[in-house]
């Protein structure tokens, strides 16, 4: 007798053929989909009868710039691959009549003007975290009627998850008692070593 998540690799090998690029890990199953078809594989996975995720419960952005040490997979012209670059747009389903999960991920084609089609007819609910993922990443997603900054204050610059955004940012916002009004200048912070010494000392906890 199959198990829950055989059956659910059955269904989407099913649905998408066998050469569907489906990887498992910790008892989940991860679907990863070129840019390109994002939009009409979401939506397979919603209204095809065998899969039904009724709901999607979150979407988040990623940035790989220094996954794997700085190393980057890419998998071009395979059957079934992906075309992985620096930021992906990550689902996490629900099939509520099924009972179980997915985890969904595409690639940005382009990391310097990173975008994917908005899922907003899809599921509604991804609004703000579509929002939430072009404030913190950057990427722009194609179709979203309201695409602008959540969680960022008014004239912020850039985009603070981005790997290699400054950990103290770039401006800094305070009170002037003379203008009498909040006022930006650039950051005072001066920078210092963040990374701990176990990671910068070879022999660190070595016998002294």
């Amino acid at each position: 007798m199959m198990t829950r998540l055989e059956t659910l690799k059955t269904h989407l090998q099913a649905a998408f053929g066998q050469e569907v690029a489906l990887s498992e890990a910790l008892g989940e199953l991860t679907l990863e989909v070129p840019a390109e078809q994002w939009f009409a594989a979401c939506t397979k996975l919603r209204t095809d009868p065998g899969l039904r995720f009724e709901s999607c419960v979150d979407l988040c952005g990623v940035d790989y710039l220094t996954w794997g040490n700085g190393t980057r997979v890419v998998r071009s012209g395979q059957s079934g691959g992906v075309q992985r670059g620096r930021y992906a747009v990550v689902l996490h389903l629900l099939s509520i009549e099924h009972n179980w999960r997915l985890r969904v991920r595409t690639f940005a084609p382009d990391d310097e003007f990173p975008m994917v089609a908005s899922l907003l007819e899809c599921w509604p609910g991804v609004n703000w975290y579509e929002r939430e993922a072009f404030d913190l990443y950057g990427i722009i997603f194609e179709g979203h009627p309201d695409l602008r900054r959540i969680l960022t204050d008014y004239g912020f610059i850039g985009h603070p998850f981005r790997k290699d955004f400054p950990l103290t940012g770039t401006v800094e916002m305070r009170y002037d008692p003379e203008q009498k009004r909040v006022i930006y200048q650039p950051v005072t912070i001066e920078p210092r070593e963040i990374n701990p010494r176990v990671v910068r000392e070879d022999s660190y906890g070595m016998g002294r």
